[in-house]
């Protein structure tokens, strides 16, 4: 049996239940991580206000981290309010002294006031904080408010590159308590920037949301999320646990989330170059469905519909130091025999990444890939905006979990999900995503799902099909000369579609 990860949260004993630890408990079984509560700072409080704050005696703060590091030694550390400079420097003697062994993670929720307004930092905290703790941080959490007294004011992503620059590896600025419908973080890692982003819910239990948010961050870490995909995690959790139920006191109740957030496709948010003002709305059935080859031939897509496949996307490849007039008129050239036969047969044809010039031509889908999507500039994004509004499908590639949240982001017709196994096709630095997560992609995500990489026999097929993909992309399966002919293929995809859904979509798996 797989023992649970470890996680230790070092933070404040709320005696109302709401926050610190308390908070942590919950959002720790929610995630399935086993929590060591460590009490940094004891609390007078209720659901109404922070009375007052007793730092733990140092002597007492270290005694409970050295009997943990002999029996339960963590694979990521959340700190939250540690009650003042003595309390924070044994926090870091004990990260430096584990990560001697092995690493650790490390979650910096900066408490330094409280949601009533009262101060729980002075200004030695604030420096101590700076210089000796967020420089050890894998990621910092604080709020707009607490990120302005760490680092200055300024818009979220300065404040996320200037924690970035104290030496913390990623920063996300959550802004749950700002005003306006959509609930927006900054997000600044390695891996992804931008503004995470769900509908903001309106519930007046949300006691604890920063404490859960960076717990739920630090435990999807410990279970080896990069801390992009971490963040995403972490925002799904917090927004499941923020309900309309009666409080337990006279103020707000608190963040209760549930185990079963995980596979919630309401709690999916999305990654956004620029703070969306309202959420996307999920467009139409795409009819992309069964059986997707893709071919570098037009006529071999037209021979691929001819022979029944209901979608062919064309991959072609433009040539270095290819002049443009050459390019259009050989993209044209195999544009021109696809789309005849498709349109013969009520089929679908994607032409793949070139998406301007496959509208001039009179294309309705194209394909684009994540590095098409971050290469695109303003312009770029308000013209294929535009070609959305006026009908242009749009499937999109993802490979990880941030990336599932940035392609939800422009509400797109499908999204791939990739590669299933190994692939040859072309090199890629992700972990193969498996049945498993394959069937998680096709619960949470907010379209179709089209599974893509390594399907080389029917068999393959099959499983994706029962796994809930809506389709599933065949390279060299179906290239000229396959010994596999396309109504094997089709015969597949039909059988494995009929069968009942053969993985339970539970928890992910990290790809990266």
């Amino acid at each position: 049996m797989n023992r649970p990860p470890i996680l230790w949260s070092i933070a404040g004993l709320d005696s109302g239940g709401g926050a610190g630890v308390s908070a942590d408990q919950r959002a720790a079984d929610a995630t399935g991580v086993h929590l060591c509560p460590v009490a940094a700072a004891l609390t007078a409080q209720n659901s109404m206000a922070v009375q007052a704050v007793f730092p733990v005696p140092p002597g007492q703060l270290d005694a409970q981290l050295a009997a943990l590091a002999d029996d339960l030694p963590p694979v990521a550390i959340k700190t939250g309010l540690l009650g003042g400079v003595e309390q924070l420097r044994i926090v870091t003697r004990w990260v430096d002294r584990l990560r001697e062994r092995a690493p650790v993670a490390l979650v910096v929720d900066p408490v330094l006031r409280a949601s009533t307004g009262a101060s729980l930092a002075d200004d030695a905290l604030l420096r101590a904080y700076c210089e000796e703790l967020l420089p050890r941080a894998s990621v910092a959490t604080p709020n707009r408010r607490e990120a302005a007294q760490l680092v200055g004011e300024g818009s979220a992503a300065e404040q996320a590159c200037a924690l970035r620059a104290l030496g913390a590896g990623s920063a996300c600025i959550t802004g749950g308590d700002e005003a306006g419908p959509m609930a927006l973080d900054w997000l600044s890692t390695p891996q992804a920037s931008g503004w995470l982003a769900l509908p903001r819910r309106a519930a007046a239990d949300n006691h604890g949301t920063g404490c859960c948010y960076a717990t739920a961050l630090a435990a999807a870490l410990a279970r080896g999320f990069v801390a992009a995909d971490a963040a995403v995690l972490a925002k799904m959790l917090t927004t499941s646990g923020l309900r309309a139920a009666a409080s337990p006191g006279s103020g707000a109740g608190p963040v209760r989330p549930s185990a079963g957030f995980i596979t919630d496709p309401g709690l999916l948010p999305g990654l956004f170059d620029t703070p969306p003002v309202a959420w996307p709305e999920r467009r139409l059935p795409s009819g992309v469905g069964g059986v997707y080859a893709i071919t570098d031939s037009g006529a071999h897509a037209a021979q691929l519909f001819d022979a029944g496949l209901p979608t062919v996307q064309l991959r072609l490849k433009r040539l270095p130091g290819e002049a443009q007039p050459t390019w259009q008129a050989r993209l044209k050239a195999e544009v021109d025999p696809a789309c005849a036969a498709a349109r013969r047969h009520g089929a679908t044809f994607v032409v793949n990444d070139h998406w301007r010039e496959a509208l001039a031509l009179g294309v309705d889908f194209v394909h684009l890939g994540q590095e098409d999507l971050l290469a695109l500039d303003t312009t770029d994004c308000r013209d294929l905006a535009d070609a959305r509004a006026g009908g242009l499908r749009l499937g999109l590639s993802s490979h990880s979990l941030w990336e599932l949240a940035r392609a939800a982001a422009w509400a797109p017709d499908y999204i791939a999900c990739g590669p299933v196994w190994p692939t040859l096709t072309k090199a890629m630095p992700w972990r193969a995503q498996g049945l498993d997560n394959l069937a998680w992609w096709a619960a949470i995500a907010p379209a179709p799902v089209v599974g893509i990489g390594g399907v080389l026999t029917p068999e393959q097929l099959i499983q994706i099909a029962a796994c809930g993909a809506s389709a599933c992309c065949v390279v060299r399966g179906l290239a000229p000369g396959a010994k596999v002919a396309a109504r094997e293929w089709l015969a597949a995809w039909r059988s494995g579609a009929a069968m009942p859904l053969a993985v339970d979509a539970g928890w992910p798996h990290p790809s990266t």
